[in-house]
Protein backbone atom coordinates (compact mmCIF):
# COMPACT_ATOMS: atom_id res chain seq x y z
CA UNK A 1 0.00 0.00 0.00
CA UNK A 2 2.79 2.40 0.86
CA UNK A 3 4.42 1.94 -2.54
CA UNK A 4 1.13 2.21 -4.43
CA UNK A 5 0.15 5.39 -2.57
CA UNK A 6 3.54 7.02 -3.19
CA UNK A 7 3.13 6.49 -6.94
CA UNK A 8 -0.16 8.40 -6.75
CA UNK A 9 1.37 11.25 -4.66
CA UNK A 10 -1.27 10.59 -1.96
CA UNK A 11 -0.50 12.42 1.34
CA UNK A 12 -2.48 9.90 3.42
CA UNK A 13 -4.60 6.78 2.97
CA UNK A 14 -6.34 4.09 5.02
CA UNK A 15 -7.34 0.57 4.04
CA UNK A 16 -9.57 -1.32 6.46
CA UNK A 17 -10.28 -4.97 5.71
CA UNK A 18 -12.52 -7.28 7.74
CA UNK A 19 -12.54 -11.00 6.93
CA UNK A 20 -13.25 -14.27 8.75
CA UNK A 21 -9.47 -14.47 9.28
CA UNK A 22 -9.43 -11.16 11.16
CA UNK A 23 -9.30 -7.39 10.77
CA UNK A 24 -6.44 -5.75 8.90
CA UNK A 25 -5.55 -2.07 8.66
CA UNK A 26 -3.01 -0.37 6.40
CA UNK A 27 -2.17 3.27 7.17
CA UNK A 28 -0.11 5.42 4.83
CA UNK A 29 1.28 8.93 5.26
CA UNK A 30 -0.35 11.68 7.29
CA UNK A 31 -3.60 13.61 7.61
CA UNK A 32 -1.75 16.77 6.60
CA UNK A 33 1.26 16.86 4.24
CA UNK A 34 3.09 19.20 6.62
CA UNK A 35 2.18 17.31 9.78
CA UNK A 36 3.09 14.08 11.55
CA UNK A 37 -0.31 12.57 12.41
CA UNK A 38 -1.02 9.30 10.57
CA UNK A 39 -4.63 8.56 9.57
CA UNK A 40 -6.37 5.48 10.92
CA UNK A 41 -9.73 3.72 10.91
CA UNK A 42 -11.13 6.27 13.40
CA UNK A 43 -10.17 9.37 11.41
CA UNK A 44 -13.08 11.43 10.07
CA UNK A 45 -13.25 12.22 6.37
CA UNK A 46 -15.88 13.31 3.85
CA UNK A 47 -17.38 10.17 2.30
CA UNK A 48 -18.90 11.96 -0.72
CA UNK A 49 -21.09 9.67 -2.87
CA UNK A 50 -20.96 6.78 -0.43
CA UNK A 51 -23.78 8.84 1.08
CA UNK A 52 -25.95 7.52 -1.76
CA UNK A 53 -26.00 4.08 -0.12
CA UNK A 54 -27.59 5.74 2.92
CA UNK A 55 -30.10 7.82 0.97
CA UNK A 56 -31.19 4.77 -1.01
CA UNK A 57 -31.49 2.68 2.18
CA UNK A 58 -33.72 5.35 3.74
CA UNK A 59 -35.90 5.40 0.63
CA UNK A 60 -36.21 1.61 0.84
CA UNK A 61 -37.18 1.86 4.52
CA UNK A 62 -39.84 4.44 3.69
CA UNK A 63 -41.16 2.10 0.99
CA UNK A 64 -41.09 -0.74 3.52
CA UNK A 65 -43.21 1.47 5.82
CA UNK A 66 -45.72 2.13 3.02
CA UNK A 67 -44.92 5.86 3.01
CA UNK A 68 -43.93 5.71 -0.67
CA UNK A 69 -43.71 3.24 -3.54
CA UNK A 70 -40.69 2.84 -5.78
CA UNK A 71 -42.96 3.10 -8.82
CA UNK A 72 -44.33 6.47 -7.72
CA UNK A 73 -43.71 9.36 -10.12
CA UNK A 74 -41.35 12.05 -8.89
CA UNK A 75 -44.12 14.61 -9.49
CA UNK A 76 -46.05 13.12 -6.55
CA UNK A 77 -43.39 14.60 -4.26
CA UNK A 78 -41.69 17.39 -6.25
CA UNK A 79 -44.12 19.12 -8.66
CA UNK A 80 -43.44 19.56 -12.37
CA UNK A 81 -42.47 22.90 -13.81
CA UNK A 82 -45.60 24.34 -15.43
CA UNK A 83 -45.32 24.51 -19.17
CA UNK A 84 -42.66 21.82 -19.74
CA UNK A 85 -43.21 20.72 -23.37
CA UNK A 86 -45.22 17.55 -23.56
CA UNK A 87 -45.89 17.43 -19.82
CA UNK A 88 -49.04 18.99 -18.33
CA UNK A 89 -48.16 21.74 -15.90
CA UNK A 90 -49.28 21.65 -12.28
CA UNK A 91 -48.98 24.37 -9.63
CA UNK A 92 -45.52 24.45 -8.13
CA UNK A 93 -44.33 24.88 -4.55
CA UNK A 94 -42.66 28.26 -3.99
CA UNK A 95 -38.91 27.92 -3.88
CA UNK A 96 -38.87 24.34 -5.14
CA UNK A 97 -38.02 23.84 -8.80
CA UNK A 98 -40.14 21.25 -10.56
CA UNK A 99 -38.81 18.18 -12.31
CA UNK A 100 -38.91 18.27 -16.12
CA UNK A 101 -41.15 15.37 -17.08
CA UNK A 102 -41.48 14.34 -13.45
CA UNK A 103 -44.71 12.46 -14.12
CA UNK A 104 -42.72 10.05 -16.26
CA UNK A 105 -39.75 9.56 -13.91
CA UNK A 106 -40.17 7.08 -11.05
CA UNK A 107 -38.39 6.89 -7.72
CA UNK A 108 -36.80 3.65 -8.96
CA UNK A 109 -35.43 5.52 -11.99
CA UNK A 110 -33.76 8.00 -9.64
CA UNK A 111 -32.31 5.25 -7.46
CA UNK A 112 -30.81 3.43 -10.47
CA UNK A 113 -29.46 6.55 -12.25
CA UNK A 114 -31.87 6.07 -15.11
CA UNK A 115 -33.91 9.30 -15.01
CA UNK A 116 -32.14 10.98 -17.91
CA UNK A 117 -31.92 14.26 -16.00
CA UNK A 118 -28.94 16.57 -16.44
CA UNK A 119 -26.30 16.24 -13.69
CA UNK A 120 -25.93 19.60 -11.94
CA UNK A 121 -22.33 18.80 -10.97
CA UNK A 122 -21.47 18.89 -14.68
CA UNK A 123 -22.45 22.57 -14.89
CA UNK A 124 -19.49 24.96 -15.04
CA UNK A 125 -21.32 27.49 -12.88
CA UNK A 126 -21.35 25.11 -9.89
CA UNK A 127 -17.57 24.60 -9.89
CA UNK A 128 -17.01 28.33 -10.48
CA UNK A 129 -19.17 29.22 -7.48
CA UNK A 130 -17.51 26.60 -5.26
CA UNK A 131 -14.07 28.01 -6.05
CA UNK A 132 -15.16 31.64 -5.63
CA UNK A 133 -17.14 31.05 -2.43
CA UNK A 134 -16.08 27.75 -0.78
CA UNK A 135 -18.15 28.41 2.37
CA UNK A 136 -21.44 28.95 0.52
CA UNK A 137 -24.36 27.02 2.00
CA UNK A 138 -26.39 25.37 -0.75
CA UNK A 139 -29.99 24.18 -0.70
CA UNK A 140 -31.29 21.26 -2.78
CA UNK A 141 -33.50 23.76 -4.58
CA UNK A 142 -30.47 25.73 -5.75
CA UNK A 143 -28.66 22.75 -7.24
CA UNK A 144 -31.87 21.45 -8.84
CA UNK A 145 -32.41 24.85 -10.42
CA UNK A 146 -28.99 24.45 -12.08
CA UNK A 147 -29.95 20.99 -13.35
CA UNK A 148 -33.32 22.06 -14.71
CA UNK A 149 -31.83 24.83 -16.80
CA UNK A 150 -30.52 22.03 -19.02
CA UNK A 151 -32.61 19.62 -21.11
CA UNK A 152 -32.73 15.95 -20.13
CA UNK A 153 -30.05 13.70 -21.59
CA UNK A 154 -32.46 10.91 -22.60
CA UNK A 155 -36.02 9.66 -21.84
CA UNK A 156 -36.61 8.06 -18.43
CA UNK A 157 -35.30 4.48 -18.09
CA UNK A 158 -33.82 4.54 -21.60
CA UNK A 159 -30.24 4.35 -20.38
CA UNK A 160 -27.87 4.65 -17.41
CA UNK A 161 -26.03 7.86 -16.53
CA UNK A 162 -24.44 8.57 -13.16
CA UNK A 163 -26.19 11.76 -12.04
CA UNK A 164 -26.20 13.57 -8.68
CA UNK A 165 -29.48 15.30 -9.58
CA UNK A 166 -31.23 11.98 -8.94
CA UNK A 167 -30.09 11.88 -5.33
CA UNK A 168 -30.76 15.56 -4.66
CA UNK A 169 -34.35 14.73 -5.60
CA UNK A 170 -34.37 11.57 -3.47
CA UNK A 171 -33.36 13.66 -0.46
CA UNK A 172 -36.40 15.91 -0.96
CA UNK A 173 -38.61 12.86 -1.49
CA UNK A 174 -37.34 11.26 1.73
CA UNK A 175 -38.08 14.44 3.68
CA UNK A 176 -41.57 14.71 2.18
CA UNK A 177 -42.45 11.04 2.76
CA UNK A 178 -40.72 10.78 6.14
CA UNK A 179 -41.98 14.13 7.40
CA UNK A 180 -38.62 15.08 8.95
CA UNK A 181 -35.25 16.50 7.88
CA UNK A 182 -32.90 14.08 6.17
CA UNK A 183 -30.22 14.32 8.89
CA UNK A 184 -32.74 13.34 11.60
CA UNK A 185 -33.95 10.33 9.61
CA UNK A 186 -30.38 9.20 8.90
CA UNK A 187 -29.58 9.37 12.60
CA UNK A 188 -32.75 7.70 13.87
CA UNK A 189 -33.11 4.99 11.24
CA UNK A 190 -29.54 4.22 10.16
CA UNK A 191 -26.72 5.66 12.27
CA UNK A 192 -28.27 5.17 15.72
CA UNK A 193 -29.54 1.59 15.32
CA UNK A 194 -26.22 0.44 13.85
CA UNK A 195 -24.06 2.26 16.40
CA UNK A 196 -22.43 4.56 13.83
CA UNK A 197 -21.40 7.12 16.45
CA UNK A 198 -18.88 8.92 14.26
CA UNK A 199 -21.13 9.34 11.23
CA UNK A 200 -23.22 12.44 10.57
CA UNK A 201 -24.84 14.62 7.93
CA UNK A 202 -23.86 18.18 8.87
CA UNK A 203 -26.18 21.16 8.59
CA UNK A 204 -26.00 23.15 5.37
CA UNK A 205 -24.10 26.01 7.02
CA UNK A 206 -21.59 23.74 8.81
CA UNK A 207 -18.30 23.17 6.98
CA UNK A 208 -16.39 22.06 10.07
CA UNK A 209 -15.01 18.55 10.67
CA UNK A 210 -15.24 16.55 13.93
CA UNK A 211 -12.05 15.70 15.79
CA UNK A 212 -10.04 13.64 14.75
CA UNK A 213 -10.15 14.42 11.03
CA UNK A 214 -8.00 14.40 7.94
CA UNK A 215 -7.47 17.37 5.71
CA UNK A 216 -8.41 16.79 2.07
CA UNK A 217 -6.43 17.95 -0.96
CA UNK A 218 -6.62 18.35 -4.70
CA UNK A 219 -4.62 19.96 -7.48
CA UNK A 220 -6.48 22.55 -9.53
CA UNK A 221 -10.08 23.77 -9.30
CA UNK A 222 -13.23 21.94 -8.22
CA UNK A 223 -14.23 21.10 -11.78
CA UNK A 224 -11.51 18.44 -12.05
CA UNK A 225 -13.33 16.40 -9.40
CA UNK A 226 -16.90 17.24 -10.37
CA UNK A 227 -16.70 16.37 -14.06
CA UNK A 228 -13.68 14.03 -14.14
CA UNK A 229 -11.84 16.15 -16.68
CA UNK A 230 -8.12 15.36 -17.05
CA UNK A 231 -5.36 17.66 -15.92
CA UNK A 232 -3.56 19.49 -18.74
CA UNK A 233 0.17 18.63 -19.14
CA UNK A 234 1.53 21.68 -17.30
CA UNK A 235 -0.52 21.18 -14.09
CA UNK A 236 0.36 17.48 -14.22
CA UNK A 237 4.05 18.30 -14.25
CA UNK A 238 3.66 20.85 -11.46
CA UNK A 239 1.74 18.34 -9.32
CA UNK A 240 4.55 15.81 -9.62
CA UNK A 241 7.04 18.30 -8.22
CA UNK A 242 4.66 19.48 -5.47
CA UNK A 243 5.18 23.10 -6.52
CA UNK A 244 2.73 24.58 -5.99
CA UNK A 245 1.39 22.18 -3.32
CA UNK A 246 -2.14 20.78 -3.61
CA UNK A 247 -5.05 22.97 -2.48
CA UNK A 248 -6.61 22.22 0.92
CA UNK A 249 -10.34 21.64 0.26
CA UNK A 250 -11.16 20.45 3.79
CA UNK A 251 -13.43 23.38 4.60
CA UNK A 252 -15.21 23.60 1.26
CA UNK A 253 -18.90 23.41 2.16
CA UNK A 254 -20.29 20.11 0.81
CA UNK A 255 -23.95 21.15 1.16
CA UNK A 256 -24.24 21.16 -2.63
CA UNK A 257 -24.06 17.36 -2.28
CA UNK A 258 -26.18 16.63 0.88
CA UNK A 259 -28.26 13.52 0.00
CA UNK A 260 -25.89 12.79 -2.89
CA UNK A 261 -22.66 13.12 -0.93
CA UNK A 262 -22.68 15.19 2.25
CA UNK A 263 -21.97 12.67 5.04
CA UNK A 264 -18.84 12.60 7.23
CA UNK A 265 -17.71 9.24 8.66
CA UNK A 266 -14.75 6.97 9.47
CA UNK A 267 -13.45 3.73 7.99
CA UNK A 268 -14.59 1.87 11.12
CA UNK A 269 -18.17 3.12 10.81
CA UNK A 270 -18.30 2.60 7.06
CA UNK A 271 -17.16 -1.01 7.35
CA UNK A 272 -19.98 -1.61 9.84
CA UNK A 273 -22.42 0.19 7.55
CA UNK A 274 -21.71 -1.54 4.24
CA UNK A 275 -21.59 -5.00 5.82
CA UNK A 276 -24.91 -4.41 7.62
CA UNK A 277 -26.55 -3.08 4.46
CA UNK A 278 -25.45 -5.94 2.21
CA UNK A 279 -25.96 -8.72 4.78
CA UNK A 280 -29.59 -7.79 5.53
CA UNK A 281 -29.44 -5.95 8.86
CA UNK A 282 -31.07 -2.76 7.56
CA UNK A 283 -34.03 -3.85 5.40
CA UNK A 284 -36.73 -6.49 5.78
CA UNK A 285 -36.16 -9.77 3.90
CA UNK A 286 -38.59 -8.76 1.13
CA UNK A 287 -37.02 -5.36 0.52
CA UNK A 288 -33.53 -6.78 0.98
CA UNK A 289 -34.13 -9.21 -1.89
CA UNK A 290 -35.39 -6.38 -4.09
CA UNK A 291 -32.37 -4.24 -3.17
CA UNK A 292 -29.87 -7.04 -3.85
CA UNK A 293 -31.42 -7.78 -7.25
CA UNK A 294 -31.71 -4.14 -8.34
CA UNK A 295 -28.32 -3.69 -10.12
CA UNK A 296 -28.56 -3.50 -13.91
CA UNK A 297 -25.68 -3.40 -16.43
CA UNK A 298 -24.41 0.14 -16.86
CA UNK A 299 -23.44 -0.78 -20.41
CA UNK A 300 -25.89 -3.17 -22.17
CA UNK A 301 -23.02 -4.25 -24.43
CA UNK A 302 -21.11 -5.50 -21.36
CA UNK A 303 -23.72 -7.43 -19.34
CA UNK A 304 -21.05 -9.02 -17.12
CA UNK A 305 -19.41 -5.68 -16.26
CA UNK A 306 -20.19 -3.04 -13.70
CA UNK A 307 -23.86 -2.89 -12.63
CA UNK A 308 -25.76 -0.19 -10.74
CA UNK A 309 -28.95 -0.59 -8.76
CA UNK A 310 -30.68 1.11 -5.84
CA UNK A 311 -27.73 3.23 -4.72
CA UNK A 312 -25.28 0.35 -5.04
CA UNK A 313 -22.87 -1.06 -7.61
CA UNK A 314 -22.16 -4.74 -8.14
CA UNK A 315 -19.37 -6.45 -10.00
CA UNK A 316 -17.93 -9.93 -10.19
CA UNK A 317 -14.13 -9.89 -10.19
CA UNK A 318 -13.79 -13.62 -10.82
CA UNK A 319 -15.68 -16.91 -10.42
CA UNK A 320 -15.39 -16.75 -6.63
CA UNK A 321 -15.16 -13.03 -5.93
CA UNK A 322 -17.86 -10.37 -6.23
CA UNK A 323 -18.73 -7.22 -4.30
CA UNK A 324 -21.59 -4.85 -3.69
CA UNK A 325 -19.85 -1.50 -3.46
CA UNK A 326 -19.94 2.26 -3.90
CA UNK A 327 -17.44 5.06 -3.84
CA UNK A 328 -17.10 8.72 -3.15
CA UNK A 329 -15.31 11.57 -4.86
CA UNK A 330 -15.38 15.27 -4.09
CA UNK A 331 -12.69 17.94 -3.83
CA UNK A 332 -10.30 16.73 -1.13
CA UNK A 333 -11.22 13.04 -0.71
CA UNK A 334 -11.72 9.79 -2.58
CA UNK A 335 -13.07 6.54 -1.14
CA UNK A 336 -14.42 3.04 -1.76
CA UNK A 337 -16.64 0.81 0.38
CA UNK A 338 -17.62 -2.76 -0.46
CA UNK A 339 -18.81 -6.07 0.92
CA UNK A 340 -18.40 -9.52 -0.61
CA UNK A 341 -21.19 -11.61 0.97
CA UNK A 342 -19.90 -14.93 -0.42
CA UNK A 343 -16.52 -14.64 1.30
CA UNK A 344 -17.62 -12.28 4.12
CA UNK A 345 -15.04 -9.69 3.08
CA UNK A 346 -15.61 -6.01 3.92
CA UNK A 347 -13.32 -3.38 2.46
CA UNK A 348 -12.97 0.38 3.00
CA UNK A 349 -10.34 2.53 1.27
CA UNK A 350 -10.02 6.29 1.59
CA UNK A 351 -7.42 8.84 0.59
CA UNK A 352 -7.00 12.56 1.24
CA UNK A 353 -6.15 13.40 -2.37
CA UNK A 354 -8.98 13.35 -4.91
CA UNK A 355 -6.94 12.80 -8.07
CA UNK A 356 -3.36 11.78 -8.76
CA UNK A 357 -1.31 14.07 -11.02
CA UNK A 358 -2.18 11.83 -13.99
CA UNK A 359 -5.89 12.23 -13.23
CA UNK A 360 -6.70 8.88 -11.58
CA UNK A 361 -9.22 8.72 -8.75
CA UNK A 362 -6.86 7.67 -6.00
CA UNK A 363 -8.88 5.19 -3.91
CA UNK A 364 -10.00 3.45 -7.09
CA UNK A 365 -6.41 3.39 -8.34
CA UNK A 366 -5.38 1.62 -5.12
CA UNK A 367 -8.15 -0.94 -5.46
CA UNK A 368 -6.36 -3.43 -7.78
CA UNK A 369 -3.40 -3.59 -5.36
CA UNK A 370 -5.75 -4.32 -2.46
CA UNK A 371 -7.91 -6.85 -4.31
CA UNK A 372 -4.83 -8.74 -5.46
CA UNK A 373 -3.79 -9.12 -1.82
CA UNK A 374 -7.26 -10.10 -0.60
CA UNK A 375 -7.96 -12.62 -3.34
CA UNK A 376 -4.37 -13.75 -3.92
CA UNK A 377 -5.44 -17.34 -4.62
CA UNK A 378 -8.40 -16.50 -6.85
CA UNK A 379 -8.35 -15.54 -10.57
CA UNK A 380 -9.57 -11.95 -10.93
CA UNK A 381 -10.94 -9.82 -13.75
CA UNK A 382 -10.28 -6.03 -13.80
CA UNK A 383 -11.34 -3.92 -10.83
CA UNK A 384 -14.25 -1.49 -11.10
CA UNK A 385 -13.86 1.51 -13.40
CA UNK A 386 -13.38 5.06 -12.13
CA UNK A 387 -17.15 5.65 -12.09
CA UNK A 388 -17.23 3.42 -9.02
CA UNK A 389 -15.75 6.15 -6.88
CA UNK A 390 -17.72 9.24 -7.83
Amino acid sequence: MDGAARKLFVPGAVVLLRTPQGTFEAKVGTTDPGGHTPPDAGTHFRIASNTKTMTSALIMLLAQDGRLHLGDPVSAYVPDVPGVPGVPGVPGVPGVPGVPGGKHITIADLLKMRSGLYDYTSAHELAATLDADPAKAWTPQEVLAIAFRHPPEFPPDASYDYCNTNYALLGLIAEKAGGRPLAEQFQDRLFGPLGLRRTSLPAADDSSMPDRFSHGYMYGGSSYALVDKPYPPEPQAAARTGKPPPVDYTRQNPSYATAAGGVISTADDLSTWIRALVSGKVLSPTYQREWLHSPQPEDPKAPDGQRYGYGISYQRFGPNAAMYYHGGELPGFNSFIGHDPDNDVTLVIWTNLTLSPDGRTTANALLPTVLDEIYARLPLSPAPSSTATR
